[in-house]
């Protein structure tokens, strides 16, 4: 079965998800926003965190939206002010996911995030989701992902 893993990181807690996944057979296609975010961690969370509040789909560079080859796709967010970040935002709304298993795996701070959540049950109302709280500091919360 063909499976992708999409998604989006500031932190690098995406990219730790990713290994683990490219590990796993997962093809990768990780999302960059056409504009780059502040580098400022402060004026990031100011930024990013208003954007996701209201639910702002970010244009990205050059994202390929034919997942037609994968039986499965996972996609990776991180949370933002409670929500999915912007470029995944993008991601669920350009994306043809239908007939598709998807899983969300969600990584923040907390590990929690219903708001997030919800927003993916409503794109995609059959998907799985997975909270991992910091994966790059929690290595152990990656066991989460051994039934994928």
């Amino acid at each position: 079965m063909a499976k992708l893993f999409i998604y989006y990181t500031l932190s690098g807690n995406g990219d730790t998800v990713a290994d683990c996944l490219k590990d796993k057979g997962y093809d990768i296609r990780k999302v960059e926003p056409s504009k780059k975010p502040p580098k400022k961690f402060f004026l990031q969370i100011l930024q990013c965190g208003f954007n996701a509040g209201r639910k702002y789909c970010e244009p990205l560079k050059s994202y390929d939206t034919d997942v037609s080859a994968y039986e499965e796709v996972v996609i990776g967010s991180p949370v933002w002010n409670g929500r999915l970040s912007c470029p995944i935002n993008t991601v669920l709304r350009d994306t043809y996911l239908k007939d598709k298993k998807v899983t969300c795996i969600l990584y923040s701070g907390s590990g929690e995030a219903k708001k997030a959540e919800e927003q993916v049950l409503k794109a995609v109302p059959d998907a799985a989701v997975i909270h991992l709280q910091e994966p790059k500091k929690n290595r152990e919360a990656l066991e989460r992902l051994s039934d994928l």
